[in-house]
């Protein structure tokens, strides 16, 4: 299958990455901020949908719109990237030390490279700003109230999430995620 015909694009393909069915790719294969690469690998308008799973916290929000805007042009109308992150507001100290800028302990820690914490206001702001309407799945608020929103995970699995991630037992949560659909509207 060429990269030309798949419909279902996953950025930043991690090891609980369970969309088999998907083209899976890393920031070496396809760079959200390199246009030129996309243009390479898909025609305007030509995916139905984009997953990403902590992804988006390794961009600044001005390099996560921009990421945004590249995508919007590669959907087609009614198509939707579905991105988890870090939830700013999860209130877990350990989690927060775990998900801030520049990520705790060695360098080479993945979150060392963290250069946001996104909330449900600046996750949905950003894809807003670059065309899209945002549904928010999984979210935590200025409280530290958990808000879930019933999901399909055949429409792009989350291993971070409410009912997927193993820290998340008998009622209790450990890890969370700031989950969100960001849908290109259909024009009429």
């Amino acid at each position: 299958m060429t990269t030309k015909e798949t419909l279902k694009v996953v950025v930043g393909a991690g090891e609980h990455n369970n969309n088999p069915q998907w083209l899976q790719t890393q920031e070496t294969d396809l760079n959200l901020l390199r246009r030129v690469e996309w243009e390479k690998k898909f025609s305007p308008n030509s995916l139905e949908a984009i997953l990403a799973e902590h992804v988006w916290e390794h961009l600044t929000y001005e390099e996560g719109t921009k990421a945004a805007k590249i995508c919007f042009e590669f959907l087609k109308p009614g198509g939707y990237i579905r991105c988890a992150v870090p939830d700013g507001y999860f209130p877990d100290e350990e989690y927060q030390a775990g998900v801030q800028v520049g990520g705790p302990g060695p360098k080479d820690h993945p979150a060392a490279s963290h250069k946001i914490v996104h909330n449900y206001k600046t996750i949905s702001s950003m894809f807003e700003e670059a065309g899209f309407n945002v549904s928010l799945l999984e979210y935590c608020d200025e409280m530290g109230g958990f808000h879930y929103n019933d999901w399909d995970e055949n429409k792009g699995f989350i291993y971070r999430s409410k009912r997927f991630d193993h820290r998340n037992k008998n009622g209790n949560l450990g890890f969370v995620s700031l989950i969100v659909d960001a849908k290109k509207p259909i024009k009429n």
